[in-house]
């Protein structure tokens, strides 16, 4: 079992910082203000710890990436670059503008060339970004139970050692897993959450997940 490190305090960051837990893993748990997360401590067991940024990115051997995508870059410098050097670090961000939707469409501060995680990677060159966990919403995250079977979760990063680590995280988390290249194939897989989000959005569930059929 790893040390898996979560930056990010809200919904996602607890859905699977609980995630790795349940499935036997430490997992240290990290906000700006890690006193925001006494009460999750108390309840999570012996196996959860919390600290700031810096501290969860130098002590996990694993690192999720799970922050708003307006404040991921600044995650990434105050996790500390050297902190990620030579660690997989699942990037489930998303650049989702401050702007709000347009018929239930989300509007992204990023372009169709230049992915938020590009951005990631660039700025932390040595840590081996894996895109997963973006194209589904945090109810779906775990052992997702949908008619269909397992749903797929699409992955894209430059290290092939990392994204093999990364899928076998979502073969124990109940997912069948997608890889689309390199890091540059997360212009394609962001976008994914704006689909998504789409029929919920539009007053529709929120019910779904993405099944990649193969001929």
């Amino acid at each position: 079992m790893s040390k898996i490190a979560v930056l990010g305090s809200g919904t996602v960051g607890q859905t699977l910082a609980d995630g790795f837990l349940k499935k036997g893993h430490d997992v240290m748990r990290a906000s700006r203000d890690p006193g925001k997360l006494a009460d999750w401590k108390a309840g999570a067991g012996p196996h959860a710890q919390t600290g700031t940024f810096a501290d969860a990115a130098k002590w996990g051997e694993i690192v999720v990436l799970a922050v708003k995508g307006g404040a991921a870059e600044a995650a990434v410098e105050q996790a500390g670059i050297a902190n990620l050097a030579g660690k997989t670090v699942i990037d489930t961000t998303n650049p989702i503008a401050d702007a709000p939707p347009q018929q239930g469409v989300l509007r992204y501060f990023t372009t169709h060339d230049e992915a938020l995680m590009e951005r990631l990677q660039k700025k932390a060159p040595d840590a081996h970004f894996v895109k997963a966990f973006s194209c589904v919403g945090n109810a779906y995250m775990v052992d997702p139970q949908l008619p269909g079977g397992p749903p797929t979760m699409f992955i894209c990063g430059d290290n092939a050692k990392a994204k093999v680590e990364v899928t076998k995280i979502l073969d124990a988390f109940g997912w069948e897993t997608a890889d689309m290249g390199s890091v540059e194939a997360a212009r394609a897989i962001e976008p994914l959450c704006i689909l998504w989000c789409l029929p919920g959005l539009r007053g529709g569930p929120w019910t779904h997940a993405f099944k990649l059929l193969r001929g």
